[in-house]
């Protein structure tokens, strides 16, 4: 067997989901699961459509949830399938004016707004592989994929999913194409929870790890993972391969085309990934494995993190006192405020954030015990790759390549496969372009 993940630019209309089901029947022999992300921007939709709901503006609301509703059922038009559409679309319309009355937008009730863009898509799919002629079963996630009550940001529970999914999903492919939803799920007593943005990946890789697929199959809208980010530098090129440890450090730090926990069930499993483009079929993509072929250059690949503030904090008070970096990071935990990189002195920490939403209050803290300045508008380069920890002269070629541009931070070590850096938003695009002349030619 084999899961085949197809994101939301995969299955956006009609037309897509017919060159989605072609690739699907070119790979009927490796029994493949389907798992589909919402169609277009629908997420995105649901919750703007939920906060204006909550905000009192139910008129909005609801003619937000009209526009959808003509959308999914243009799109399922003569499938057999219409009736169970609307059905959705009453109960989130239940759920909008419910919310309107409230007038709170909690996690839980995010989670069940969320969700129905990927239980539309799902029955959708479903149908028109049957049109197509690909025999195909609707499966809902939820009734597979169990989590922790941690709404928004849920985590799996993987002795009970990978049960559920034993039990339900290989019988079912032995004739049929099972489609579900990804980034859906529920607790143990059915309530319906989210694996957080992204996650109709990590759906895939769940499932694939719980049912122990040969190859999990991200298909997306572009040829693969690049030399660096097209939105940067458009000439990057291809990634054949990489490890699943480069992978997950360049999903982390801002490659868009792979959620960063997506490889996690994959590599306990050690079942290769790989990411295709459903609108190039033919391309090879990228494939992520334990071990790839070394590369002729110690750098994989080039991420970048834009919209980061660098938090610099000095306490000469706390010269080696003992606890200084421990009273820091409790501060930042407690505000669940997550921290990308690190460098330390004696009297000084240096670290990156791209949540700020707690900025203001971490800052009122720090500041009690220590001096602290915050330098907004900057960004990451991350230069990823297994050759880096056997190459020297690395580190040396980096800041040649960079030339006149001012870093303001320096991590190397934490995970010996990176290089990340700190510049000023201005200088991200000259920083990639350089960086790209010099590793990739």
């Amino acid at each position: 067997m084999i899961v085949m993940k197809f994101g939301g630019t995969s299955v956006e209309s009609a037309e897509a989901i017919l060159r989605v089901a072609a690739i699907v029947r070119s790979q009927q022999a490796r029994r493949p699961v389907v798992v589909v992300s919402a169609m277009g921007k629908t997420t995105n939709k649901l919750l703007a459509m939920a906060a204006k709901a909550a905000s009192g503006d139910l008129d909005s609301a609801l003619a937000h949830l009209e526009q959808l509703r003509g959308a999914h059922l243009r799109e399922s038009a003569g499938l057999g399938v219409a009736d169970d559409v609307d059905a959705l679309f009453q109960q989130l319309a239940d759920l909008v004016k419910g919310l309107a009355i409230v007038g709170e937008l909690t996690p839980r009730a995010t989670d069940a707004v969320s969700a129905f863009g990927e239980r539309f898509s799902s029955r959708i799919v479903a149908a028109h592989f049957n049109r197509a002629e690909i025999s195909a079963a609707h499966v809902d996630a939820r009734s597979v994929i169990v989590t922790d009550r941690r709404h928004t940001q849920a985590a799996p529970l993987f002795a009970e999913t990978n049960a559920k999914l034993m039990a339900v999903i290989p019988p079912l492919a032995q004739t049929r194409v099972p489609v579900m939803g990804g980034f859906i799920a529920s607790t143990e007593d059915g309530i319906t929870t989210t694996l957080g943005r992204g996650g109709s990946d990590y759906t895939a890789s769940i499932v694939g790890a719980g049912i122990g697929a040969e190859e999990i199959q991200i298909w997306t809208d572009v040829d693969g993972m690049l030399t660096a980010d097209p939105t940067i530098f458009p000439g990057g090129h291809r990634v054949e391969t990489c490890s699943f440890a480069e992978a997950a450090e360049l999903a982390y730090f801002g490659a868009k085309v792979l959620h960063p926990a997506t490889v996690l069930p994959a590599i306990e499993k050690n079942i290769p990934v790989r990411i295709l483009n459903s609108r190039r079929p033919e391309v090879e993509g990228t494939r992520i494995v334990s071990n790839p072929p070394p590369s002729s250059s110690p750098i994989r690949s080039i991420a970048c993190k834009r919209n980061i503030t660098l938090v610099n904090i000095v306490s000469s008070r706390m010269l080696m006192a003992h606890g200084f970096l421990r009273r820091i990071f409790e501060i930042f935990d407690r505000h669940e405020t997550p921290v990308d990189m690190l460098a330390t002195s004696e009297v000084s920490v240096s670290l990156t954030v791209d949540n700020t939403r707690a900025l203001d209050a971490i800052r009122m803290e720090i500041e009690e015990f220590a001096e602290i300045t915050l330098e907004d508008n900057q960004a990451i380069v991350c230069l990823v790759g297994e050759n880096i920890r056997g190459c020297p002269a690395v580190a040396a070629r980096t800041f040649s390549a960079l030339g006149r541009i001012k870093t303001r931070m320096v991590s190397q070590g934490a995970s010996q496969l990176n290089i990340s850096l700190v510049v000023a938003a201005a200088d991200l695009v000259p920083a990639v372009e350089s960086l790209h002349r010099e590793f990739f030619g």
